[in-house]
């Protein structure tokens, strides 16, 4: 009986032991600093060229893939905003090779948000985008400002994957409405009066690509800085004016895509609704 009662006190204090092994040391969370902030710095967002059921299947059920996204956004006519990754924790949306101002490999200083949406195809008249349902934008802009709002995101650091890694994607596309995010307050937009006046003058007088490049650099794309029109170069150009003018994307360094470079960046404070 003795061996017994011995054998089954040391079986419970192993199992208690085990318990506060796996379980961790208790913390007390009562005290905190205003000295403090979150290490999101930017949020990144992308489609999915695909319909929302192969989304959901990829972004939950494909082990090892590496492809991870902290929010999904359908396109049902009642959009669902489905979250995935907890925000405290990294998700594999930007790439490794990601890139923003002094920032490199975005991934575990960023937010990302999936958008539901087909992409492009290319047909005999050229490439044809996917629209964004209205229903879709207008769910997703509240979550975006949330999102800003209690993580602190500058309006320059809500981006697209395109602008973080403009040498492999294009999303979140020619049609995703980044004029209307700029309405609403959530982005910058080149002063259109500005642009139009320098737009004369570029006509007049191009600056050369290490001017463009310069440029680019300074508004946070990772872009050569050579004096060469290389692809790499381009590839920035096509990111941009897929941003700022989408009615043509070319990767030229054109009077238009100089005047919207060298206009001024400003944040519109949007009209309170009544």
């Amino acid at each position: 009986m003795k061996t017994f009662v011995s054998r089954f006190l040391t079986g419970l204090i192993a199992a208690v032991l085990l318990a506060a092994c796996t379980s961790g040391p208790h913390i007390d969370r009562s005290l905190s600093t205003p000295d403090q902030r979150s290490r999101v710095k930017y949020l990144v967002l992308h489609y999915t060229v695909t319909d929302t059921p192969q989304s959901i299947r990829i972004f939950t059920h494909q082990a090892g893939v590496e492809a991870s996204i902290h929010y999904l956004l359908s396109n049902d006519p009642e959009p669902v905003i489905y979250g995935i990754v907890d925000e405290r924790r990294a998700a594999y949306h930007a790439g490794s090779d990601s890139g923003w101002k002094q920032d490199r490999n975005l991934n575990n200083i960023s937010i990302g948000i999936e958008i539901v949406n087909a992409g492009w195809v290319d047909g005999p008249t050229g490439r044809t985008w996917a629209p964004f349902p209205e229903k879709q934008i207008e769910t997703l802009i509240p979550l975006i400002k949330d999102i800003m709002s209690r993580h602190h995101i500058a309006p320059e650091n809500v981006v697209g994957h395109a602008d973080v890694a403009p040498q492999r994607k294009q999303d979140p596309g020619a049609l995703f409405p980044w004029k209307r995010l700029a309405a609403e307050g959530i982005v910058p937009w080149p002063d259109e009066t500005v642009v139009a006046v320098k737009r004369i003058e570029y006509q007049t007088s191009l600056p050369d690509i290490a001017w463009f490049q310069r440029k680019l650099s300074d508004i946070g794309y990772v872009v050569p800085r050579d004096g060469k029109v290389s692809q790499e170069t381009r590839n920035v150009l096509i990111a941009f004016q897929t941003r700022y003018r989408p009615s043509k994307i070319d990767g030229e360094p054109d009077a238009e895509t100089a005047a919207l470079l060298d206009s001024p960046m400003r944040l519109v404070v949007p009209m309170k609704k009544n």
